[in-house]
């Protein structure tokens, strides 16, 4: 009998052992994808602002037609991007997808700033300075979510490989780590510039 009661408690404890490695890993996996949806919340709001900028512009940079178009296409790519990443996030191949797309963003905007920088009366246009300010501020919110994102990213990444957790996670059904955003060039280079006044 007394056997009989260890091994019941014994199985008890394995299972509440395992029932918390496995929510722990929920919990972080929740938080990961939950800061992903900031950030997809600061993209859209980027995507949003573009074509008011390129319209805005149009006018003035006529003759840019290649310059804006890039623009227009390079943030049609990242959108369609973002809608892949939304549906994965953490998932390395949809978050390679959307890296790529928004460093290509980036310079077709750091290409059409450099345009405008060339012509004093765009640059002075209030539309312009407005949505231009506008962009600024959606930066900077996208650099903190992402930094949130990929914060959270580690943490799952380090529950998901820490001993015993590690042993059950493919079981769990957590079988790999989730990835990182990261943007081509953020290492090396300063944000594109976006204040045109």
């Amino acid at each position: 009998m007394l056997f009989l009661a260890t091994l019941l408690g014994l199985v008890l404890l394995a299972g509440l052992f395992i029932a918390t490695q496995y929510n722990r890993l929920v919990t972080l996996k929740g938080r990961y994808e939950n800061a992903f949806a900031q950030i997809a919340v600061q993209l859209k709001r980027r995507y949003d602002l573009i074509p008011n900028l390129v319209e805005t512009a149009q006018g003035y940079l006529s003759h840019e037609k290649e310059t804006l178009s890039a623009v227009t296409q390079a943030r049609n790519e990242a959108l369609a991007g973002l809608q892949v990443a939304r549906a994965q996030p953490g998932e390395a191949a949809a978050l390679a997808t959307l890296s790529q797309a928004e460093g290509r963003l980036g310079q077709a905007l750091a290409g059409f700033s450099l345009k405008v920088e060339a012509y004093p009366e765009l640059k002075a246009n209030e539309t312009m300075a407005q949505l231009s300010e506008e962009l600024a501020s959606t930066e900077n919110r996208i650099a903190f979510a992402r930094q949130a994102f990929n914060d959270a990213v580690t943490l799952y990444n380090i529950q998901r490989r820490s001993f015993p957790t590690v042993l059950l996670a493919t079981t769990l059904g957590h079988p790999q780590d989730a990835s990182l955003l990261e943007i081509p060039g953020d290492e090396h280079q300063a944000p594109p510039k976006v204040s045109f006044h």
